[in-house]
């Protein structure tokens, strides 16, 4: 049984909701970003349990396939820049399309009417997270930021971060407090 999460897009979540499935009994459970399979269909009762469970963690059940859909697409963008070291070789749209087996603007129409924002508003709010976290780290130069992160150029990510943030990225980077954003408050 396919069970799909809102909100969970982090390693943490994964563990609070493996914590959350061992306590309804179910042990056996596959958890990734914003699904989790089980060998088993789950009772009324377990899944009434887990949902609460779930809220009070800040989590929850979801059902109704857009937003079902909407998760899938906002875990896809997280995994491939918050979670991977290799540089994507494709725009998102292509990729996203790959991923989750949809035509791009299908995605792209059922994301913006579920949520009132774009695909490219996620993406780039995601990017400027990984770029504030990349900075931080203090590990890459902002060339090698700007590759990883598929931008054409440090000109590009730089505008783009001027944009979001309102300082450019050497001013964040000389901040005493960055102010990066948890993952599901982006």
């Amino acid at each position: 049984m396919k069970l799909f999460i809102k909100y969970m897009v982090s390693t943490r979540c994964k563990l609070m909701v493996k914590d959350e499935l061992e306590k309804i009994g179910v042990s056996d459970a596959v958890v990734d970003f914003g699904e989790v399979v089980t060998k088993h269909p789950l009772s009324k009762s377990q899944k009434k349990e887990l949902n609460e469970g779930l809220k009070k963690i800040g989590l929850e059940l979801i059902e109704d396939r857009k937003w079902i859909l909407v998760e899938r697409i906002k875990h896809v963008v997280i995994k491939a820049i918050h979670y991977t070291d290799k540089v994507l070789k494709v725009n998102f749209s292509e990729h996203l399309s790959t991923a989750l087996q949809y035509n791009y603007k299908y995605l792209a129409n059922v994301f913006s009417k579920t949520t009132g924002s774009t695909i490219e508003k996620l993406i780039i709010s995601h990017k400027i997270e990984r770029v504030k976290e990349l900075i931080t780290y203090d590990e890459l130069t902002l060339t090698e930021i700007a590759y990883n992160l598929n931008y054409s150029s440090v000109a590009h990510l730089s505008n783009q971060f001027k944009k979001v943030t309102g300082m450019t990225p050497t001013t964040f980077k000389n901040l005493q407090e960055n102010r990066r954003r948890a993952l599901d408050d982006v």
